[in-house]
């Protein structure tokens, strides 16, 4: 696992989505797991303007949503569908049928998990699994004490998530669902590489716990530290309570395969 801290987080974003865009260029049919939330936005807009303004294709991608809620149709302003189409989806030239998110409204929730299992496994698995964290350590929707081996399932949501969740529903919070399907996992950690993106002081303790502290089910976001290909990219206010900051921050200045990166303009 590498942690790689940039000075803010539009510039953990844009780095996120360099090496996004890189995986994609190199493996132009590439099977890309996508997550959703405040934080991922600044990363879909910059893929959306480097399809703009690079010609990053997108045509051949396929693409796996980490989670969904239970009971919101595709067209809900707050189903994770929405999400998709309106941060990413339809800004670039991602065909329609390539892109998979669980399914929420499914009469029977468990077959649906099952085939979204099979689907992954039908595409050759994810190359590319992009990760946020919650308050509660949590990674997709895996809560505290999600089995560390758990597969695509049903799951019903901490009143921690709820909170933290529920003011993206603005006047409808009331209605936020409290159960939702998600990944598991062993499901995410089967993913050839993994990129978890944190920024913000409020994610500051959590981050530290699950990047620096004991593998445990309580955070699932700590079950990282098993992947034998994952990066950490954090701002500096999520990286205030990491022990090893400046050990962080000497790797990116001084290892190789990140002089790419340092070099080139991440602003732009």
């Amino acid at each position: 696992m590498e942690v790689i801290i940039q000075p803010d987080a539009e510039r953990a974003a844009r780095l996120t989505a360099r090496l996004i865009a890189d995986r994609l260029r190199a493996k132009p049919d590439a099977v890309l797991g996508l997550a959703t939330g405040r934080t991922m936005e600044r990363v879909y807009a910059a893929l959306a303007q480097m399809h703009r303004e690079e010609g990053l294709d997108f045509s051949r991608c396929r693409t796996f949503n980490l989670d969904e809620y239970i009971g919101l149709p595709p067209e809900d302003p707050h189903s994770y569908r929405y999400y998709m189409n309106e941060h990413l989806f339809r800004r670039v030239n991602l065909r329609p049928e390539n892109t998979h998110l669980p399914d929420g409204m499914a009469a029977d929730l468990k077959a649906a998990c099952r085939d979204y299992e099979g689907r992954i496994r039908a595409c050759g698995g994810i190359d590319l699994q992009l990760l946020g964290i919650g308050a509660s350590g949590h990674i997709g929707f895996n809560e505290p004490l999600s089995a560390l081996r758990s597969r695509t399932r049903d799951k019903s949501l901490t009143p921690e998530t709820v909170a933290q969740n529920a003011p993206l529903f603005g006047a409808d919070a009331a209605r936020m669902p409290r159960r939702a399907l998600t990944m598991g996992v062993g499901t995410i950690l089967e993913a050839r590489s993994l990129i978890l993106l944190a920024t913000g002081a409020a994610k500051a303790e959590i981050l530290a716990k699950a990047v620096e502290g004991p593998i445990t089910a309580m955070i699932s976001a700590s079950a990282i530290q098993w992947h034998p290909d994952c990066r950490v990219i954090v701002d500096e206010a999520a990286a205030a309570r990491l022990q090893g900051r400046e050990y962080y921050r000497w790797i990116y200045e001084n290892e190789p395969d990140w002089a790419p990166y340092r070099n080139a303009s991440l602003e732009s």
